[in-house]
C-alpha cells in the first residue's frame, strides 16, 4: 500500500530529501520530468520522434517540471510547442533555471517555430484563437500549469485553458498528461472546483495526493502513475498520513499467502459462519456461501430460515453446510433461532451476518444477540446494518452484565470493562454502501458523507469498529481509476 500525502507533507519530504540526504531539489525536478517523459513515450507507442506535443507551463515548480520535460522530449526527437501565460522573469529557483535553459535552446519565432518553440507571457485570448484553435494538430497535450499548491479556483488567466483542453468534441482523441495533478484541482481535497483539466493520465511524484485518489476529484486524474523521483521511502513513512492507496500487489500477495498447499487441513483453514437469507432472498445466502468457500475457508456453514434451507442447499457448493433455524411467519430468521446456533457460535472462527435477512423486530433481536454474544470477528452487512441503525442508539444501550464476551464496537463501548484482548481479537467490521451508511449515522442528509474519508474515519473512531465504506472510493487496480 502507498501512503497518500497532502501538499504540505509532500513539501516536507522534498525538503528533507535535500537537507538530510543531500539530493539537490533541481535533481528531483529533473527526475520528475524524466518520469513524465517515460510515460509520454509509452503512450505514444514507444517513441516520441516526430510526434507533435504541446506543453503548457505555469511559472512555479509545476511549470519548471514542464520546461525540463520539454528539453528532454526535444532530445528524443519530439516536435514541441511550449507556452506559459506568465513572465519567465517572475519564476524563481529551480523553475527559473529550467525556463532559462529551455529558452537558450528553443526558437521564439512564431513564423519559423522549428522543432522546439517556446514563448512566455502569452496573451491567453490570443493563444486560444491561434494555437488553442488548432489543438487537433498535436499528438499529445501536457498540463504543467498548476501543481499541488493551488488552494483557490482558477483565476481569469487560466480559465479558458480547461475548455481548450476538453478534446471530447474533436474528431481526434488526444491524450492529455497532467504533471503531478490536473490543473484546477485542489491537492488535498476530493471536491471538484468549477474549472479543471480532465487528464487521461496523471503522473504524480513520490506519493499519491488526496485529489488523485478520492472521488469525485480522482475521476479526472485518468490513469494514475506514481513516479519515484529519488526521495527515500523512510521520509514518506515518517509522514503522519493515515490515508493509503491499495496497490495491485496487495490483494495478489494476500492470495498467494493464503493459497492452499498439499498438506492443508480444513480445520486449519478456518470455519466461517454465515447468517444470511430469507424466504424472498435465499440467493443472497447462496452467493455468500460460495464466495466464502472459494475465498479459501476450510469450513463454511450457512444459517438460514428453515423454509429456505432446501432452496439454499440445492444451489450452493456441495462442500458448504446449511443449517435451517426458526423463522418468523414471513420467512425471516426469528430471535428464537439464537438458541439453535449456540454450538456454531462456539466453533466458528468468524461470522458474516446480514445478506438477505429481511427486516423485522424479531430478526433485529436475533442480530443483536449474535453480535453481543460472539467471541470472534464479525462482518455486518446489508439488512443487519439496517437493523442496527442508527448505530448511535446502540452505543448508548445500558451496560451489559459483567463476564459476557464483549467485542469491539457499540457493545464494547457500552461496557467500560471490555478488555483490550476483546478489542483486538473480536473486531466488528461494517461494510455499508452510501444509503446504509447514512442510516447508520441516523440522518437523511447526504451532505454528512460529502467528505467520505472524513465521515467514515470519524464514525470508526467513535464506534471503534472497522468500517468499509463501499462506493466510488474504490480503485480499479488495473487502470488506476
Amino acid at each position: 500500500m502507498q501512503k497518500v500525502l497532502t501538499a504540505e507533507q509532500m513539501r516536507e519530504v522534498d525538503r528533507l530529501t535535500t537537507e538530510r540526504y543531500g539530493i539537490p531539489s533541481i535533481v528531483l525536478m529533473e527526475n520528475a520530468a524524466s518520469a513524465v517523459a517515460r510515460v509520454i513515450t509509452e503512450k505514444l507507442g514507444g517513441s516520441v520522434k516526430g510526434k507533435s506535443i504541446l506543453i503548457l507551463c505555469g511559472k512555479g515548480n509545476n511549470g519548471g517540471d514542464g520546461a525540463a520535460l520539454a528539453r528532454i522530449l526535444a532530445d528524443l526527437g519530439a516536435i514541441l510547442e511550449v507556452y506559459t501565460f506568465e513572465k519567465v522573469a517572475e519564476s524563481k529557483g529551480d523553475a527559473r533555471t529550467n525556463f532559462e535553459q529551455l529558452r537558450a535552446i528553443s526558437s521564439s519565432d512564431y513564423d519559423d517555430k522549428g522543432p522546439l518553440y517556446f514563448e512566455d507571457n502569452v496573451l491567453i485570448d490570443y493563444w486560444v484563437n491561434t494555437t488553442g484553435f488548432e489543438i487537433v494538430k498535436f499528438d499529445l497535450l501536457v498540463d504543467a500549469l498548476l501543481g499541488t499548491g493551488l488552494t483557490r479556483p482558477l483565476d481569469l488567466l487560466y480559465s479558458h485553458v480547461p475548455l481548450v483542453f476538453s478534446t471530447k468534441h474533436l474528431d481526434k482523441a488526444i491524450p492529455i498528461v497532467s504533471v503531478d495533478i490536473p490543473s484546477g484541482l485542489f491537492s488535498d481535497s476530493h471536491e471538484l472546483p468549477e474549472l479543471y483539466i480532465e487528464a487521461t493520465t496523471t503522473v504524480t511524484f513520490t506519493a499519491p495526493k488526496p485529489a488523485n485518489v478520492l472521488p469525485p476529484a480522482s475521476q479526472f486524474s485518468g490513469e494514475l502513475r506514481v513516479a519515484d523521483i529519488g526521495s527515500p521511502q523512510e521520509l514518506i513513512d515518517e509522514q503522519p498520513s493515515q490515508l493509503y492507496l491499495a496497490e495491485r500487489d496487495d490483494p495478489s500477495n494476500w492470495l498467494e499467502k493464503t493459497a492452499f498447499s498439499n498438506d492443508d487441513y480444513k480445520n486449519k483453514r478456518g470455519h466461517v459462519l454465515l447468517i444470511a437469507g430469507s424466504a424472498n432472498y435465499s440467493g443472497a445466502a447462496v452467493l455468500c456461501g460460495n464466495a466464502a468457500m472459494r475465498s479459501g475457508a476450510g469450513l463454511v456453514t450457512i444459517v438460514t430460515p428453515k423454509s429456505s434451507k432446501e432452496s439454499v442447499a440445492s444451489r450452493v457448493l456441495p462442500e458448504v453446510m446449511v443449517r435451517g433455524v426458526a423463522e418468523t411467519q414471513g420467512g425471516a430468521i426469528s430471535d428464537e433461532a439464537f438458541r439453535d446456533i449456540g454450538e456454531l457460535l462456539d466453533k466458528a472462527d468468524s461470522i458474516a451476518i446480514g445478506s438477505g435477512l429481511s427486516q423485522n423486530e424479531s430478526t433485529k433481536r436475533f442480530v443483536e444477540k449474535v453480535i453481543e454474544n460472539r467471541r470472534q470477528p464479525a462482518i455486518i452487512d446489508a439488512d443487519a446494518l439496517n437493523l442496527l441503525s442508527p448505530f448511535a442508539n446502540l452505543m448508548q444501550k445500558p451496560e451489559r452484565e459483567q463476564g459476557r464476551n464483549m467485542g469491539v464496537g457499540h457493545y464494547a463501548l457500552a461496557n467500560a470493562r471490555a478488555s483490550a484482548s476483546d478489542l483486538d481479537t473480536a473486531p466488528l467490521i461494517l461494510t455499508p454502501h452510501e444509503g446504509e451508511f447514512i442510516r447508520l449515522l441516523g440522518t437523511d442528509d447526504r451532505d454528512a458523507i460529502q467528505n467520505r474519508v472524513g465521515a467514515v474515519r470519524d464514525f470508526a473512531g467513535k464506534t471503534q469498529c472497522y468500517s468499509c465504506f463501499k462506493g466510488r472510493t474504490c480503485f480499479d487496480l488495473r487502470t488506476g481509476r
